[in-house]
């Protein structure tokens, strides 16, 4: 009997924050707990968003566990447990079910261009080695590799395997993909600019990048779809599209422009004239950061990304709409 799981609304990808090229724990506290208070239906540390590909095992074993230990049960935990590798696979994914995960996020194997077969295999090694709930994270544009919907059909026979973060832009899949495993097959987005439509072909919800940035407007963009209130919900989406399309001028996984989430003395930079957080701004709308000046966003983001280099070529007038 597959596992089923009900993950439903906004679930964050939360961005890792660092001070002085460590990971900084109070920030990412801080980080997860302003995500709760601002209604984020699940959280989901150390994946792409979460610079999982920069950080150590150690690193990544702590921050899955600092999330757990924060969350306190309020929401669930989906921790990134993926790789290329299939024996690291496992040792991230026995890990997080240790350390209390309610699920694992496990990515398509990356630069190995394995078959369907080759995935299926890994999928099963895995699903085989541990005792909670699986989602496959479907990317092809960082994977190289789309895992078909029949491949994803026989792993949904498998005990662990639960559900779809499907970052393939395709609406057709998703309505393929509930046409053959089922509407018990727990489908999120993995793109913000098409969760509504994402939603309207039998979604469940979208683990989001934007809302590190705006999680109460998410939120409520996601609760309007599964209330089916599409009216409502297009209203949000036409408020959010400019920040979902700004949070990637820059290179991804780790985006200048959301890195500020985790360094609170960048948001007291942004902080409106009356003085008021960030926690008020959310509820109106993170589009519109009131009195953050155009630039000062972009410089407090610089200082806080880790392992990589500013080129030189960031065109502060593309993120205005973010201040």
């Amino acid at each position: 009997m597959a596992a089923k799981t009900n993950f439903r609304g906004s679930f964050t990808a939360l961005v890792t924050p660092f001070k002085n090229g460590s990971v900084d724990e109070q920030m990412f506290r801080n980080l997860v707990e302003w995500q709760i208070t601002e209604g984020t239906n699940g959280l989901v540390p150390v994946g792409t968003t979460g610079e999982s590909p920069t950080l150590s095992h150690d690193e990544h074993k702590q921050v899955v566990e600092w999330c757990i230990d924060q969350v306190r049960g309020r929401v669930p935990v989906i921790a990134g447990a993926g790789s290329n590798s299939t024996k690291e696979a496992i040792e991230l994914s026995r890990h997080a079910e240790k350390a209390g995960a309610d699920a694992v996020l496990v990515v398509t194997p990356y630069y190995n261009k394995p078959t369907q077969e080759g995935m299926y295999q890994h999928y099963k090694a895995i699903n085989d080695a541990i005792g909670i709930p699986i989602i496959i994270y479907n990317i092809p544009p960082r994977s190289v590799v789309d895992m078909a919907v029949d491949t994803m059909k026989r792993l949904f026979e498998l005990k662990n395997i639960a559900g779809v973060k499907d970052a393939t832009a395709s609406m057709p899949r998703v309505t393929q993909q509930r046409a053959a495993l089922g509407p018990d097959f727990n489908q999120l987005s993995g793109e913000d600019i098409t969760a509504l439509g994402f939603n309207a072909h039998g979604g469940h919800g979208c683990i989001s990048v934007t809302s590190n940035v705006a999680p109460r407007l998410c939120a409520e963009f996601q609760a309007a779809c599964g209330r089916g209130d599409y009216a409502a919900a297009l209203k949000l989406q036409d408020k959010l599209a400019p920040l979902h399309q700004n949070l990637f001028v820059e290179t991804s996984p780790a985006p200048g422009q959301i890195r500020h989430v985790a360094d609170r003395q960048v948001l007291d930079q942004c902080a409106p004239a009356d003085g008021s957080g960030l926690r008020e701004r959310a509820g109106r709308g993170a589009a519109s950061h009131g009195a953050c000046r155009p630039g000062q966003l972009t410089a407090g983001a610089a200082a806080g990304i880790r392992r990589r280099r500013d080129d030189g070529r960031r065109d502060d007038g593309r993120l205005k709409s973010l201040c």
